[in-house]
């Protein structure tokens, strides 16, 4: 190939034409995924209905490393926002954690032992708006603690969310991690407590929302206990789980 061979064929590329056809399109693999998260089946159990399953991991690895499905996530939750009347960047949030028991495929290396809730695997660590929707997520080793992994959750919130001011949380996150979200990332950490009269169960304000998220996610049987080797795999499986939420609410409203 000559010399303006090579620079027509390098602009044809440039322009988004020329290059050898994807083999499946991005709905099949899409729904491929989906399916895997909501029914909790192994890669190699992906039915021959859709496309072969090396080619879904594929895809679904090529989104986790490219960032590309915390995008596809947070263009969903900008127009849930929009549908419901409110702003796409919200200003306040709500913070919790929850344990999960961690499958045999989960290294030593990434899973530990939670000693308040006994359970042995990983903590998902989640911000939520108050609609309930999923703002950022940390997947660590259940011995972590929440100040621990809270100080991480609240950078990651403030890189990406610029007008959080407010989050609410439990008893877990006091100590110094207040002072750190109010000097260093500007949010005030509000703790919302139970009263010392209240016995059995008592729905909190506030704190409600995010246990609800988390009764949405573990609709997912995939995530009913944690089945990854890398935590960013079980960060990304929490997001396609919220996609699958929000999208079927669109859907709702456009019937």
């Amino acid at each position: 190939m000559g010399r303006r061979a090579r620079r027509n064929a390098r602009a044809r590329w440039l322009e988004g034409r020329g290059g050898q056809p994807e083999s499946y399109c991005h709905r099949q693999l899409v729904d491929a995924v989906r399916y895997l998260v909501a029914g909790g089946i192994a890669w190699r159990a992906v039915p021959a209905d859709f496309p072969a399953w090396d080619r879904v991991y594929a895809f679904f690895r090529r989104w986790r490393d490219k960032g590309l499905v915390a995008e596809f996530h947070d263009r969903l939750r900008d127009r849930v926002r929009k549908a419901a009347g409110r702003d796409p960047e919200p200003t306040a949030g709500i913070i919790d954690a929850q344990s999960v028991k961690g499958a045999a495929s989960v290294p030593a290396t990434s899973r530990g032992f939670d000693g308040g809730k006994k359970v042995n695997g990983r903590k998902r660590h989640i911000v939520v708006d108050t609609l309930g929707l999923l703002l950022t997520v940390l997947v660590t080793a259940a011995s972590v603690t929440d100040r621990e992994a809270g100080r991480t959750l609240l950078e990651r919130l403030r890189e990406r969310h610029w007008r959080i001011s407010l989050v609410w949380a439990d008893g877990g996150y006091t100590g110094r991690l207040l002072d750190l979200a109010r000097n260093a990332l500007r949010i005030a950490l509000t703790v919302v407590r139970r009263t010392d009269d209240a016995t059995g169960f008592v729905v909190l304000p506030k704190r409600w929302l995010v246990e609800r998220t988390f009764a949405w996610l573990m609709h997912s049987r995939r995530l009913a206990r944690d089945y990854e080797t890398r935590t960013d795999t079980s960060e990304a499986m929490i997001r396609w789980s919220m996609s699958m939420v929000m999208s079927r609410r669109l859907a709702r409203r456009a019937r």
